[in-house]
């Protein structure tokens, strides 16, 4: 029952962008992996689940083969291998990518993603208002972080928790644990602030790569990406979750500017 963006705007000539926030109301829907054929609840937002095949092939690959891999992210990768997997990506191909597949050559094509989007995974119209949450502590700087999440577009929001849960993921992994036989299994050694420190600078950009400036961040702004990419790789289970009060807020708001959009949604549930 997906719906595009288009279909939602034919509802009203001033259809509310408030209506994207709500894509997050659901967790059992963040989930792309969730059963099917089940009565579920629908969430108030009909655009469906929107991450970029790449990204999704490339996390689901790392989480299948390189939560154990000592380093990754850090350790050097074929640029000749590499390259042919971003022209095949590129080209459209239906990529597969499995234990053939060199660990360190999709980490490393997933980071080349990251960092050349035409516009980075946290839009640069809203750098600034992201690293000013550096200087907040606790459930003010959560709060603020939530807020600046649901002014994501649909599909960057969509893309960015399917990396922070893939990120919290090898962070769990870092550390050496012990199998029921008692033989060690070695961790990654990629803690949450060493993966902070690798993508942060991918993800929040100031400048488009390639431009004047470009990755010449001075030190309060590069420890602030990392503290604030710490933070959302954290939490980032109740920062992708809209509360009650916030639903029922929209609803009223949209019941004044986009009635029609009410009337739709209540004939979907």
């Amino acid at each position: 029952g997906a719906m595009s963006v288009d279909s939602i705007t034919d509802l009203s000539d001033n259809a509310s962008e408030l209506l994207e926030a709500l894509q997050l109301s659901h967790p059992h829907e963040l989930d792309p992996r969730r059963s099917r054929g089940k009565k579920k609840p629908l969430s108030l937002n009909p655009i469906t689940w929107q991450v970029p095949r790449i990204v999704d092939r490339c996390c689901t690959h790392l989480e299948m083969y390189g939560l154990q891999t000592v380093g990754i992210f850090r350790v050097g990768s074929s640029k000749k291998r590499v390259q042919q997997l971003r022209e095949e990506f590129d080209r459209g191909l239906d990529v597969f990518l499995d234990e053939h597949q060199s660990v360190h050559d999709v980490a490393a094509l997933l980071k080349e993603f990251l960092r050349d989007m035409p516009d980075s995974l946290i839009p640069r119209q809203l750098y600034g208002a992201f690293l000013s949450t550096a200087s907040m502590e606790g459930p003010a700087q959560r709060d603020t972080l939530q807020l600046l999440l649901f002014l994501l577009p649909p599909c960057h929001s969509d893309t960015l928790l399917r990396l922070l849960r893939f990120l919290a993921e090898v962070a769990r992994h870092a550390e050496s644990s012990w199998d029921p036989e008692g033989h060690e299994i070695p961790g990654n050694k990629m803690t949450v602030s060493n993966l902070a420190t690798v993508f942060g600078p991918n993800i929040l950009q100031k400048e488009k790569p390639g431009e004047k400036d470009a990755g010449a961040l001075n030190f309060e702004d590069s420890a602030a990406i990392i503290l604030v990419l710490q933070r959302l790789i954290e939490h980032h289970h109740s920062l992708f979750m809209v509360s009650p009060e916030m639903q029922c807020d929209v609803l009223r708001r949209l019941f004044q500017t986009d009635p029609d959009v009410i009337e739709y949604l209540l004939r979907r549930k």
